[in-house]
């Protein structure tokens, strides 16, 4: 388990490193560490990857540094250590550490610090004597790469609190603030070696962290798998389907697969944060809102997890900040534990279509062989809620369903159902698991840009669902009527669309192959945004009789002839300064889309022997009153210098006249 944990940890640093252009599995690094190679979460840790450079690491008895470590020869040092029970430091080989190095004990009075170390700790003045305590405050202020905690105790503070608010006594003397850290990372294997102001503080100086129960969930996560997979085996046994030798030798022969499932889930949480995190400075009105709603209903108090107040929020947004990674992980926790018990309190657990997400959860040698134990299974329910909830939160995170719900009416149930069409729809698992497989091969940041660009799309098309309720009932009819529509305008994409969408194309796919993805995927990735249409196509394909491809190519074409894609372009670009301009910015793109697939369905249905876009040029080219004033407004709309709510919402109105 504490393996697990630590890999779990791992998973947060890799990210870090990922943002910062670095791949930590092919790249050397600084580190200094909390704890001993006897101690799990941090012994594991320092064996995952062998390009940990360790300048300096202490526990509660020894001091460890070596200024210019050998990465290859110290990881194997480190590995024999780990094998050893109840190895301390000085355990270590001394001639395997580096000049003006060594192993001191914290009993010591004064420690002889070298000009070497004084230089890889980041200490003024070089080569003096000091004492332990403040030899292991320039520890933790070292400039490294990153910070390991695998150790028990509080070692960084804010600046704003006293030593007794870390309430951690017998590390008083060696405590740092979060300002004062240097190091680029902090990964959390240990618990609460942080107070959450000293996190904050540390993230708004520039370090990237998040926060322990974040870095170290996979040890949780490991417990809960294990609890459910041997309830579900308990059934098999009591029935006399297996012995219980024959459980436990399944339950060791799944270890590596749990692993797996619960890395998963840890990789996505910092997915999750990533993506928040960029969006958090242009999206700090919805964070604030998510914030006041759930103090609303009684479900959380700011204070108490070091949330901004509303006048530590309006300074934050004049200075052009957002929330913080720490601060985000709280809110990702709040969302999934709140979205968990409201699905647990719907009728999600029972759609026949997410009985999926039960057997998902499962490792695989499990989900034929007992696919009717699952659904005896007497936390069934539980395990469906979670798994849903974390699909949702982990990609779309902590606001989207409040959004949803507040924009269309619809409950939060419904918000699940609809984002699972979209997903299903969209295949978007493939695609986020072609992002995924990039890791250490292009820039984390371009990996962060290509999963906003299925976010924008998946939150267009759980959007449009919700605003056809019919459509959520039945998960499984709406994935078959949608589906088949979506992967015939993928296909044919090129030839349906226009010459301004084609321009739009290959901008997109040379953006996407300079930051060094795969043609194909950069294709794909290209493609995106002009999927949004893809339902509208869909219905009016049903609703005319026409084809995908003839739906497609008139649909695209009125975009063209019209400049929608120039008029849904300035709404998008519409300042947000409360959630009321979000919801009459949403409110217009809505109006917009659905104005665009009426004039389709109109022009499909006018009798004109031309077919496509020479059936739209003949439909513009008529002698009309109302097409030539629409016309005529929306061309001197284009010449403004500045396009606010009223201007376009007398486009959006004119465009209205046509149908």
């Amino acid at each position: 388990g504490m393996g697990i944990t630590a890999k779990g940890g791992w998973e947060s640093v890799k990210r870090h490193f990922r943002a910062l252009g670095q791949d930590s599995q092919s790249q050397d690094f600084t580190c200094v560490g909390i704890g001993d190679m006897s101690g799990d979460v941090f012994g594991n840790g320092m064996l995952l990857s062998r390009h940990i450079r360790l300048v300096a690491a202490f526990d509660h008895r020894h001091i460890f540094i070596d200024p210019n470590p050998d990465a290859a020869s110290s990881f194997v040092e480190r590995e024999r250590m780990f094998k050893v029970p109840r190895s301390s430091w000085a355990d270590y080989n001394a001639s395997l550490i580096s000049a003006g190095g060594g192993i001191y004990p914290r009993s010591a009075k004064t420690i002889d610090v070298s000009e070497q170390a004084a230089t890889a700790l980041g200490i003024d003045g070089g080569a003096r004597k000091m004492s332990p305590s403040e030899l292991l405050t320039a520890i933790l202020k070292a400039p490294v790469d990153l910070i390991w905690n695998g150790g028990i105790g509080t070692y960084i503070k804010a600046s704003v609190e006293t030593q007794a608010d870390a309430g951690d006594r017998a590390n008083n003397a060696i405590r740092i603030n979060g300002a004062d850290v240097r190091a680029r990372i902090i990964g959390e294997g240990g618990n609460l070696g942080m107070t959450q102001r000293g996190r904050i503080e540390a993230a708004l100086n520039g370090v990237l962290l998040n926060t322990d129960f974040i870095d170290n969930s996979a040890g949780v996560d490991t417990s809960d798998h294990e609890v459910n997979i041997k309830i579900l085996l308990n059934d098999a046994v009591q029935r006399e389907e297996m012995t219980v030798q024959q459980r436990n030798e399944l339950l060791r022969a799944m270890t590596d697969e749990v692993e797996r499932l619960v890395l998963i889930d840890n990789y996505r949480q910092n997915e999750a944060i990533s993506i928040m995190e960029r969006m958090s400075v242009a999206r700090l009105g919805s964070k604030q809102h998510f914030i006041r709603t759930l103090e609303s209903q009684g479900l959380l108090d700011r204070q108490i997890e070091f949330l901004p107040s509303d006048a530590e929020f309006a300074e934050r947004k004049s200075r052009g900040l957002g929330l913080t990674r720490p601060e985000l992980a709280i809110l990702l926790s709040y969302s999934k534990i709140v979205l968990f018990q409201q699905l647990l309190d719907s009728d999600v657990p029972e759609d026949p279509y997410l009985s999926k997400e039960l057997r998902r959860y499962f490792p695989e040698p499990l989900r034929e062989r007992f696919a009717e134990h699952m659904e005896r299974h007497r936390l069934k329910r539980e395990i469906i809620a979670t798994a849903v909830t974390n699909s949702m939160v982990n990609r779309m995170g902590a606001t989207f369903v409040l959004r949803m719900q507040e924009d269309t009416g619809q409950s939060p149930a419904a918000v699940a159902k609809a984002f699972t069409i979209a997903r299903e729809v969209l295949d978007a698992r493939s695609l986020w698991a072609a992002i995924e497989e990039l890791d250490g091969k292009v820039d984390g940041n371009a990996q962060i840009d290509a999963n906003l660009t299925i976010w924008s799309l998946l939150r267009s098309m759980t959007r449009w669902l919700l605003n056809h309720p019919a459509d959520v009932q039945d998960i499984a009819a709406a994935v078959d009527r949608y589906a088949p529509a979506m992967a015939e305008l993928r296909a044919k994409i090129d030839s349906v669309s226009s010459a301004s969408e084609h321009a739009v194309f290959e901008r997109g796919r040379v953006r996407w192959i300079e930051q060094e993805f795969p043609a194909g995927l950069a294709d794909q990735l290209a493609y995106l945004p002009a999927l949004g249409a893809a339902l509208d196509i869909a219905l009016v394909a049903r609703e005319s009789g026409a084809s995908v491809a003839q739906v497609a190519t008139t649909y695209y074409s009125i975009g063209e002839a019209l400049n929608l894609k120039w008029l849904m372009e300035k709404v998008e670009e519409l300042p947000v300064e409360t959630r009321w301009h979000a919801h009459a910015r949403g409110s217009l793109r809505d109006e917009l889309n659905a104005q665009q697939r009426s004039l389709t369905l109109q022009v499909l249905a006018w009798k004109s022997k031309a077919e496509g876009a020479d059936r739209v040029a003949a439909w513009m080219s008529r002698d009309d009153v109302a097409l030539k004033t629409t016309l005529a407004t929306l061309n001197d709309m284009r010449s403004q210098v500045v396009i606010d709510y009223p201007i376009v919402s007398v486009a959006v109105r004119r465009v209205a006249q046509l149908v």
